[in-house]
């Protein structure tokens, strides 16, 4: 579309508008003094006149401007139409090639089952033994793998690649759906509800030079893993380092000795250390806790360092509002002050000085500051109370410390539960009971029996002596097998002291798995038993204890496939070797079995597809 010359003549022509003419009229006499120029819209001199030329191009560019748009618009049309028809006709050629496609792939697949069918009458018995045998031995390999990954990790590696990798491609990852997007907010929530797994210090831990080297020199066992080790050095770092060691070389060699994997390295440095600076606790911590082979060195030597921790802890108390790398230091003082009474209690308790040592634990379970939230000094007061037979004063301590806000432990249920047992187990018996029913005292006991195996179902396989004990880690996993392990370590004494408090246990524990909802979304006293305390446990535990596992995972169908399809093909492969003519006869049975349905297919196929259009595609 072009622009119409004629149409620019007449536009060219036109007068001005009547609006500035009229203008014009009434300013005629509106003039000023000399050098000023007539008001805009008055025609009486040249720059009136240049005006309206400047006024009468602007609207030829405008008419100009509409007239291309337009002419613009017309190609956009015709583009967008080619485009449109360019669109529909590689649609129309795409389905024509999808069609030829499936018609070639028909024919080929006709050819190749008559090739097929002459293959499989030439075959000799000896290639089905090649043919059963490999796909046994790949089978086998296969369920080799998948156990070993099971019995590691919990869970079938082919499962696991499935679910996370392969079900997203096909549909079942989609998340952007409302009710994706709404299930997966509910189920954020939940899991937030949820403790997770958190591993804790072990309130009970024992000495490493003094016990847990026993173990070492006698079975050549190493009773701590790594991992076990690698968190108390994290600990140590936490309690024992503050950012006032800066400048201090016998502080910092401590603070590179908490992180040294070597024992005798450790002990090298805090010996330095002690040279540097014969003040300095947290070396004589070291040594107490790896180098002395017997409790009583131990606790000399965690007197020594009492001393020095009680002058650092009053001159930093001094000082500790002066600026916060001076509360830093105070905080630490307090820590090492803290901790080294506690391990003298513990030292008190293991050398049977029970009164001293419950009189510590008292004490120290009055201290308020930060590191009391983790050393969990009650459970040790109630694994002393209950050495000394004082059930009056165990029970006043759990009264303070189970309570609903405070975390749950396996040392407070079970304690709560043989305290309630003591006062029936030594009348109880089963077959009295389920005559006339329990009483009121009984139920009770049961009941705390019941709540304590909910919290952790471990604990019962040990105190009835179902699976054996080894030392307890330095670190735990509350629910888990590591806590059960460190409970029934030192609690097992006091179960046996109580007469038929096992014996109630042994009848009432497995009732428990009747009341708990199964599978484990819910629970039934506490939150759902957690899945992830095997993972932790099997990290924390040595390689040479069976982990015990709740609930019992059920093998999963990739393994039991597996083991089927082994199974099978290896007894394929031997019937196979030993009588291979009927095999290879019903080989082609069953082949020939398999072909009917097929060829049924392909006669349909013929007599609707023309047969030379067959022909001709099979010769292609």
């Amino acid at each position: 579309m072009g622009i119409n010359p004629v149409r620019i003549l007449r536009q060219r022509s036109l007068s001005p508008p009547p609006v500035l003419l009229k203008r014009s009229k009434n300013n005629n006499d509106n003039r000023v003094s000399d050098g000023a120029v007539w008001p805009f819209g008055s025609w009486k001199d040249g720059g009136s006149f240049s005006k309206w030329q400047e006024w009468r191009y602007d609207w030829w560019r405008r008419d100009m401007e509409v007239a291309m748009a337009a002419e613009a618009n017309v190609h956009r049309d015709a583009a967008t139409s080619v485009l449109t028809t360019f669109k529909v006709m590689s649609v129309v050629v795409h389905v024509a090639l999808c069609i030829l496609l499936v018609i070639l792939a028909i024919s080929m697949s006709c050819f190749t089952l008559m090739s097929a069918t002459v293959f499989l009458s030439t075959l000799t018995p000896k290639f089905y033994v090649a043919l059963t045998g490999t796909s046994s031995l790949i089978s086998g390999l296969i369920l080799i793998f998948e156990w070993w990954y099971f019995r590691k990790y919990g869970t079938s590696f082919i499962e696991q690649v499935s679910l996370n990798h392969l079900s997203p491609w096909i549909g079942g990852g989609d998340s952007n759906t409302p009710e994706n997007s709404n299930s997966n907010s509910n189920n954020n929530n939940n899991q937030q509800s949820v403790p997770e797994c958190k591993v804790w210090r072990n309130p009970l831990n024992l000495f490493r030079g003094s016990e847990y080297q026993r173990l070492t020199w006698s079975t050549k066992k190493e009773p701590l893993t790594y991992y076990d080790m690698n968190l108390s050095a994290q600990d140590h770092q936490t309690f024992f380092t503050c950012e006032a060691d800066a400048g201090k070389p016998e502080y910092e060699i401590m603070q590179t000795a908490w992180r040294e994997r070597n024992p005798d390295v450790r002990i090298k440095s805090a010996r330095s250390a002690i040279d540097l600076n014969p003040e300095c606790a947290s070396a004589y911590i070291l040594l107490a806790e790896e180098e002395c082979t017997s409790i009583i060195e131990v606790e000399n030597m965690l007197k020594s360092a009492l001393k020095h921790a009680e002058t650092n802890y009053r001159k930093s108390k001094l000082t500790q509002h002066q600026n916060s790398i001076m509360e830093a230091l105070h905080r630490r003082d307090t820590n090492v002050f803290i901790y080294i009474k506690r391990r003298l209690a513990m030292c008190a308790r293991k050398l049977g000085k029970m009164k001293e040592a419950v009189k510590m634990f008292r004490d120290l379970t009055k201290e308020v500051p930060p590191i009391m939230n983790v050393l969990n000094l009650h459970e040790n007061l109630l694994e002393a109370l209950l050495e000394v037979g004082a059930y009056a004063d165990a029970q006043a301590v759990l009264a303070k410390y189970d309570d609903i806000a405070l975390p749950k432990s396996a040392t407070i249920c079970y304690t709560a539960a043989l305290l309630k047992a003591r006062a029936v187990a030594d009348k109880f018996s089963p077959d009295i009971a389920s005559k006339r029913g329990l009483t009121a005292a009984e139920m009770a006991a049961v009941e705390a029996i019941h709540r304590a195996v909910e919290f952790n179902p471990h604990v019962p396989k040990y105190l009835l002596e179902m699976k054996p004990l080894i030392l307890p880690p330095e670190h735990i996993l509350k629910r888990g097998d590591s806590e059960a392990i460190a409970y029934a370590f030192f609690h097992l004494p006091h179960w046996k002291r109580v007469e038929g408090a096992l014996n109630l246990l042994h009848c009432t524990w497995e009732g428990t798995f009747r009341i708990i909802p199964y599978p484990l979304e819910k629970g039934h006293l506490f939150y759902p038993y957690p899945t992830c305390t095997e993972c932790a446990d099997r990290e924390l535990l040595p390689s040479f204890h069976e982990v015990s596992v709740y609930p019992k995972k059920e093998l999963p169908f990739f393994i039991v496939f597996t083991a089927g399809l082994c199974s099978f093909t290896a007894l394929l492969a031997l019937l196979t070797h030993q009588y291979p003519e009927p095999m290879g006869a019903l080989a082609k049975t069953l082949l020939s079995w398999w072909y009917v349905p097929i060829q049924y297919i392909l006669e349909k196929l013929e007599a609707v597809l023309p047969s030379n259009l067959l022909h001709h595609l099979s010769r292609i």
